[in-house]
């Protein structure tokens, strides 16, 4: 390697590092009393800076827990440079938060992967030469490996290789916390590792009987199925349970949402790429204090919280998981009831992190995943937080491109208060007017239309209380009895 191969290198190196280190960095979580307890939880576990976990027997890489302690990663690129780092950069914040150390990066341009080596005989040659000479532990690939190329590079390099899709996978499952959540991650992880097992020996693998080539012949006979497939049958039977599981636990998500629809509830979903601000920006919308955490993946498990608009109307916010580049396709239907969320809203959120190097690339990640849950007829709000420190000059461009979008501070609250007037404008409002006298005794009518309608006019006489107001059309049709076009009130 050249003196100038290097010098680039190790320039790269530093941004990639710079990038994660600045996404990980929890002195600036800003986090409320009622949270504190599941971060403290969280940190309470740690990792031990110097110890080894390169293994002797490789085969043994589908059957352990990833444990990622000092770490080299590798990508391709075929499109710009740009591109190729910033994704880079976003492996290195992933690897960070699954509890790793960042010793090196190379990026290759090269236009398809390898089919023997993902990189080529040459390139896995210098990364193996890399992970000698700075003593990593594992290799994690910018991309999701094919079982036969994990095999091939792991035979060149000697460590343990990893794709991208098992680190947020290992992620996810760090910070599953419900059991709903925990059996979505085991069930995305199983259907991961079903095409990637390998066989642990010949324990009643021995099938070859009635032929001496080879060895065989006489007392070489097995009971007919192999280990693998024993391995194969058990995950399978695992994985119909843990679905049979997540269907059991569907109804009660659905009875909550059944029981907004029913009482006209509306409904904003909060959706973004992981890291974005959600959470943070749910905690100043509604003082909801969920857990705000500066890493990737840190909310899992949707949380709704009730708010009103000023005109007394009654909705809800519901925080979803967050997305990343190339999410994997286990997640995206492991995680399809938790999803839903967004697809049964009247509203989409969507945050993207206006200091991120690459906001577009934010946004298509997450309308690519969103196209998977079908909420195209959705309307959507584009929010832009961390515009106190964003680039002007980003913020600039992004007002031009997306004059309609919100550019706010979930941390000084600047833009919220006009966030907040836009979302109210763009709930559905009742548009049915009607003029009602309500008995006394039934002042849960009364209620609904306060938390429903929109009240114009309201008075008390003898025989109830009379209003006037705007309210949704089923509403409307509960009130047919009471209605009373011809009082006059407010005069």
């Amino acid at each position: 390697m050249t003196s100038t191969e290097k010098e680039r290198r190790d320039a790269m190196l530093d941004r990639v590092l710079a990038r994660g280190a600045q996404a990980l960095d929890t002195n600036e979580s800003h986090v409320d009393d009622a949270s504190q307890f599941d971060l403290a939880e969280r940190a309470a576990l740690k990792r031990v800076a110097g110890l080894s976990t390169e293994l002797e027997d490789i085969t043994e890489v589908e059957y352990r827990q990833v444990r990622l302690e000092k770490v080299v990663l590798a990508g391709l690129w075929n499109t710009t440079q740009a591109d190729a780092e910033n994704s880079i950069r976003e492996l290195a914040a992933l690897a960070e938060t699954a509890g790793s150390e960042v010793l090196d990066a190379i990026i290759q341009r090269r236009e398809t992967p390898d089919p023997g080596t993902y990189l080529g005989k040459g390139k896995a040659a210098e990364l193996a030469e890399i992970v000698a000479s700075v003593g990593a532990d594992t290799v994690i690939i910018d991309s999701e490996l094919a079982p036969s190329q994990r095999r091939g590079l792991e035979d060149v390099i000697k460590v343990k290789v990893v794709d991208r899709v098992a680190l947020i996978l290992d992620i996810f499952a760090q910070h599953a916390k419900s059991r709903e959540g925990k059996a979505q991650v085991e069930l995305a992880q199983l259907e991961y590792l079903l095409p990637r097992l390998r066989g642990w020996g010949e324990s009643l693998s021995r099938q070859a009987g009635g032929r001496v080539a080879g060895g065989a012949g006489i007392g070489s006979r097995g009971p007919g199925e192999t280990k693998i497939e024993l391995d194969r049958r058990r995950i399978r039977a695992r994985m119909s349970k843990l679905r049979r599981q997540i269907t059991a636990m569907a109804p009660s998500r659905d009875t909550k949402r059944k029981n907004r629809a029913r009482n006209h509830i509306p409904s904003v979903a909060i959706v973004g790429y992981t890291n974005a601000g959600k959470s943070s920006l749910l905690n100043q919308l509604t003082d909801a204090e969920v857990m705000v955490q500066n890493a990737l993946f840190a909310t899992l498990d949707p949380t709704v919280r009730q708010s009103r608009t000023a005109d007394g109307i009654t909705f809800t916010y519901t925080d979803t998981v967050g997305f990343v580049r190339n999410l994997p396709h286990q997640l995206v239907e492991a995680f399809r009831s938790t999803l839903e969320e967004a697809s049964d809203s009247d509203l989409l959120l969507h945050i993207v992190d206006a200091s991120h190097p690459d906001p577009h690339g934010q946004i298509h990640a997450v309308r690519e995943v969103l196209k998977d849950v079908e909420t195209g007829d959705i309307p959507e709000l584009l929010v832009f937080n961390k515009a106190d420190i964003a680039d002007e000059a980003v913020i600039t461009g992004l007002h031009a491109e997306y004059p309609e979008a919100r550019f706010v501070s979930a941390v000084t609250k600047e833009g919220v208060g006009e966030l907040v007037e836009t979302i109210e404008s763009m709930l559905p409002s009742p548009n049915i007017e009607v003029t009602v006298l309500i008995p006394y005794e039934r002042g849960d009518l009364v209620s609904k239309i306060y938390a429903l309608g929109m009240v114009e006019h309201e008075e008390h006489g003898a025989g109830g209380t009379s209003m006037q107001a705007k309210v949704p059309a089923e509403l409307a049709a509960e009130l047919a009895d009471f209605r009373r076009p011809d009082l006059v009130i407010g005069e």
